[in-house]
């Protein structure tokens, strides 16, 4: 039943624009933003699929991904921000995560349904 509900909002542009002020409030109350880092930067790496998306990123993204989590870190310890020119900018905030993540999951789904199939003798 929300599922439903969930798509025809979704699928509403009236309410996508409605909806996308706040959307963008929202982000900017976060605050992670203010510390330069990326929406996927924030993602949970103790699951197995997100640590299997991570390790299957170039080295120059590891690297990269590393420094704004260490100098977020840093800057948290601080209590401090960086300084406006320095936040991540709405254009900037890929989700370089993403794409990763619906492979290794439709991986898994499928590894999963294979190895639970069961053969019928005849």
């Amino acid at each position: 039943m929300l599922e439903v509900v969930a798509r025809t909002l979704q699928a509403n542009s009236a309410f996508r624009a409605l909806c996308r002020p706040l959307a963008s409030t929202w982000v900017n109350l976060s605050g992670y933003r203010r510390l330069g880092l990326k929406y996927d930067d924030l993602l949970r790496e103790e699951t197995p699929i997100i640590q299997e998306a991570i390790s299957r990123l170039n080295r120059e993204e590891i690297d990269q991904r590393n420094y704004r989590h260490r100098r977020a870190f840093q800057l948290s310890l601080s209590h401090q921000e960086l300084p406006g020119p320095q936040w991540t900018k709405a254009a900037d905030d890929v989700k370089y995560l993403q794409p990763l993540i619906g492979e290794v999951s439709q991986e898994f789904a499928e590894r999963d349904a294979f190895n639970s199939m069961s053969t019928v003798r005849k």
